[in-house]
C-alpha cells in the first residue's frame, strides 16, 4: 500500500517528535485511513456511487461520511457541543431529515470521488494537527441527543478513540462493498 503525503508525515512525526499516546493515535489513524482509502483505488465515480448491499452505503459515500463525522468531532473538541448536530431534532425525525442523513452515505451526482478524497485529506490534516497540540483531557458535555447518555461528557482523548473506531468500522464496511463490486480485497 502506498501512503499519502499526510500519512507519511504523520508517521514521520510519530517516529521523530512524538511518543506515547499521541504517536499511537496518529499511527493508528494513518493505518485505518489507508485501509479506507485503499478500497476506492482505481474506481470511477459511477462505481463509487454503486450500492452492492441492501444498505444505503456506497464507497464514495463512506469516504464522505467518515470525513464529515471526523470533522464534526474535531469541531466538538474545538468548540464544544454547540458545534454538533446543527439543531436537528432526532426525537421525531422527519422524512427530510432522514433523507439528508442517508444522503451522507452516498456519493451524490454533483460530487466526485476525487473531491470527497481531497476533502477527507484536508479533514485528516486538521485532525492530525489537533492530536499533536490539544490537551487530551479537555472535556465538553455531549449535546442532547437520543444516542448520547444524558449528562455525558467526552474528553478529546475519547473523541479521538471514537474517530479511530468510526474509521476502522467503515473501512471494514468499505472492504465488503468493494469485494461485492469487483472482487478486490484490502487484505487477503
Amino acid at each position: 500500500m502506498t501512503m499519502t503525503r499526510t500519512q507519511q508525515e504523520a508517521t514521520d512525526v510519530t517516529t521523530t517528535a512524538l511518543t506515547g499516546e499521541r504517536a499511537d493515535i496518529l499511527e493508528t489513524l494513518a493505518v485505518h485511513r489507508q485501509f479506507l482509502r485503499h478500497t476506492v483505488q482505481g474506481l470511477t465515480d459511477d462505481q463509487a456511487r454503486e450500492r452492492t448491499t441492501v444498505s444505503e452505503l456506497t464507497l464514495g459515500g463512506l469516504i464522505k461520511h467518515v470525513a464529515e463525522t471526523e470533522a464534526g468531532w474535531v469541531d466538538f473538541i474545538l468548540k464544544g457541543p454547540e458545534a454538533m448536530g446543527g439543531g436537528a431534532d432526532w426525537s421525531e425525525p422527519t422524512p427530510e431529515l432522514i433523507e439528508k442523513y442517508t444522503a451522507g452515505f452516498r456519493l451524490l451526482p454533483d460530487e466526485t470521488l476525487e473531491g470527497v478524497l481531497a476533502h477527507y485529506e484536508e479533514v485528516a490534516e486538521r485532525t492530525d494537527e489537533l492530536v499533536t497540540t490539544v490537551d487530551l483531557d479537555l472535556t465538553h458535555p455531549l449535546p442532547e441527543a437520543p444516542w448520547f447518555p444524558k449528562g455525558a461528557h467526552r474528553t478529546a482523548r475519547r473523541v479521538f478513540m471514537h474517530i479511530l473506531a468510526e474509521t476502522a468500522q467503515h473501512a471494514g464496511h468499505a472492504d465488503i462493498i468493494r469485494e461485492s463490486l469487483d472482487g478486490q480485497k484490502t487484505m487477503g
